[in-house]
């Protein structure tokens, strides 16, 4: 069986392909079962395990497959189901077999993989991503195996190291870049867009700036109204965005929609209604939910996750000591599950011992249980089983001696008395 993780991530491909591969929450259980299907169509002798992670910043599918070419067979299926052109997704694609995958694994789930170097909410989407992938079946004993690994190493991490202090979160980033166009917060009103926990983050750091207004608008009422009551403002539907988006002066948006919820007509319509006073835009969703032409708009500040890169970067000198302390953890831990691993390659064989020692067992109790039936003595069918059982146990490895030649029996010689713990 091979195990692998193939994806993509911020490092490796534009905002504008990461929205094109990305899955939402409704597909993450489609895609493990089409993933397995499709494992199935091209030649895995045995059921696959497919795990699926999609964040803003990546999306990965871990696998465990007992297939030729298993890696770019998945870097195939990530292309189909999407509807992508191969050569396009394959420059892109970064490909982990066996420990370099779980070594990816824990390096994501710690934070070290971020965008934000230690920031904690990507373990939370680790963990959603892997109970839906286990309700769909992608689950088996690797992936099951690797994944409560993986949330030990992140927890080990945060707990033992400093991988987290002196970040700078996208939220504070955008917060900072809001500063560089209007002088005070305090006087400008802003719209936050979706009611998921990064808009949840945005609004905290945002209302310690003491905006004039705080407005939630999100598809259900009801859960914005629960988010703008904490900060003390108001909630509108979506669909009443087309009235009042020229109110606004920062627009933070994220969203798990498939298609963008702003368009190019909607923010022109904006900036004529509000006689071209700037406006600051912030998509920190994938797929995005503003239309990237807004980008070209005079009057028109947006910023993507991309665009906040080099902001949240700022700090990283101060983990470095930090991320040398978790890597070296997570080394550690990536050797112990290999180790699990190969230990589980022979489990098949002692499961064909434990059988065969089974048979030999019941053939020989049988025979004495006969021998009671007839009425010999108790010693001398204790003494036949116990000279039967011995007799068979060793009837294999002494004729694997008697057949060898040459170094095969020189090392059968050397391998035997450590088997059956003999003294020579």
């Amino acid at each position: 069986m091979q195990l692998l993780a193939v994806g993509l991530n911020h490092t490796t491909a534009p905002v504008s392909l990461r929205e094109k591969v990305a899955f939402t929450p409704e597909q993450i259980s489609q895609a493990v079962v089409c993933a397995r299907s499709w494992f199935a169509r091209n030649g895995a002798a045995h059921a696959s395990e497919t795990a699926v992670l999609s964040t803003c910043n990546r999306t990965e599918l871990y696998a465990v497959a007992d297939v030729d070419n298993p890696i770019d067979m998945t870097a195939h299926f990530l292309a189909d189901f999407h509807k992508l052109p191969y050569a396009d997704l394959r420059h892109h694609l970064y490909t982990l077999p066996q420990d370099n995958a779980v070594r990816h694994a824990f390096r994501v789930a710690s934070g070290l993989d971020s965008m934000v170097l230690g920031e904690p909410q990507i373990l939370g989407q680790m963990k959603e991503a892997v109970r839906q992938s286990d309700e769909a079946g992608g689950l088996g004993t690797y992936l099951h195996q690797l994944f409560q690994r993986t949330f030990a190493v992140a927890k080990e991490v945060r707990s033992t190291t400093e991988i987290g202090a002196h970040s700078v979160s996208m939220a504070a980033a955008a917060v900072r870049l809001s500063q560089r166009i209007f002088d005070k917060i305090a006087d400008q009103k802003v719209l936050f867009i979706g009611a998921g926990e990064m808009i949840e983050l945005c609004a905290t750091h945002f209302a310690a700036q003491n905006p004039k207004t705080i407005t939630i608008a999100n598809r259900t009422l009801e859960r914005g109204e629960t988010l703008a009551n904490r900060f003390g403002g108001k909630a509108i539907r979506l669909a009443e965005l087309p009235n009042c988006l020229h109110e606004f002066d920062i627009i933070i948006s994220c969203t798990a929609s498939s298609l963008p919820i702003i368009g190019l007509g909607l923010v022109e319509r904006a900036i004529k209604a509000r006689k071209h006073r700037p406006i600051f835009m912030v998509d920190l969703a994938v797929p995005r939910d503003i239309e990237s032409e807004v980008a070209k708009l005079d009057d028109v500040f947006l910023y993507t996750v991309d665009d906040l890169a080099s902001v949240v970067q700022s700090g990283l000198e101060n983990r470095h000591a930090a991320v040398a302390q978790a890597e070296a953890i997570i080394e550690t831990r990536v050797q112990s599950f290999m180790h699990w691993v190969d230990g589980r390659h022979v489990v098949p064989v002692i499961q064909d011992l434990h059988e065969s020692g089974e048979q030999v067992r019941q053939h020989e109790l049988e025979r004495a249980r006969k021998m009671l039936a007839r009425g010999d003595d108790i010693e001398v069918v204790l003494e036949a089983l116990s000279k039967g059982i011995t007799a068979k146990f060793l009837h294999g490895p002494q004729q694997a001696l008697h057949q060898a030649h040459g170094e095969e029996r020189a090392h059968l010689v050397r391998l035997l008395p450590q088997l059956f713990r003999t003294k020579r």
